[in-house]
């Protein structure tokens, strides 16, 4: 066996063809490396969508979701499993994203501001993309993670390790805000 990053290294295992998220992280922890791979299948593109969304950036968001399954990774024999597997994950995932958020004002010395992505065609989104952009950080954290990507708020809540209750008010800002601001854009 080949140790690296503290676990031990197995590649051969058969898995069912749609393994639970705790029977991947036991694999995980046994250092298999086949399990891991499923853990990014299939949290990947839900983590890479969240990312963008926060970042702005595609290459940003890759980097940061590669950062936080890097992390994930060397941590997973601490994961105890008193969270659900994914909110641990896209808790490490913000803090990556707000790693590449400080970086990019430290390098800049000034805030940065997002555009929208890219292959963004069409006019009302890119006016809610730009409108996103302009409200405060939480708020539209909270509106991606409710709107966008379909977490309940007591999921939201474990993740930012906030209440319930500032969640939600958090999502009512969000969406006052984004009135606000797509009404005085459409003048």
């Amino acid at each position: 066996m080949v140790r690296e990053i503290g676990l031990p290294i197995r590649f051969a295992t058969s898995f069912s063809e749609h393994p639970t998220d705790a029977q991947l992280v036991e694999e995980c922890k046994r250092g298999n490396l086949r399990a891991y791979e499923r853990l990014y299948e299939q949290h990947a593109p839900r983590m890479k969508s969240l990312a963008l969304r926060l970042l702005g950036s595609r290459a940003d968001a890759e980097d940061a979701v590669q950062d936080a399954f890097l992390k994930v990774y060397r941590a997973m024999a601490g994961f105890d499993g008193n969270s659900a597997l994914s909110t641990w994950m896209y808790r490490i995932l913000i803090n990556c994203c707000y790693d590449v958020l400080r970086r990019q004002q430290r390098a800049a010395e000034a805030p940065v501001t997002r555009e929208p992505a890219a292959d963004s065609k069409v006019s009302l989104k890119i006016a809610l993309e730009r409108a996103l952009a302009r409200i405060n950080e939480r708020p539209r954290l909270v509106f991606v993670m409710f709107e966008v990507e379909g977490l309940k708020h007591s999921e939201i809540a474990a993740i930012l390790q906030v209440p319930e209750g500032t969640s939600r008010n958090w999502l009512f800002e969000a969406k006052r805000d984004l009135k606000r601001i797509l009404t005085e854009t459409s003048r």
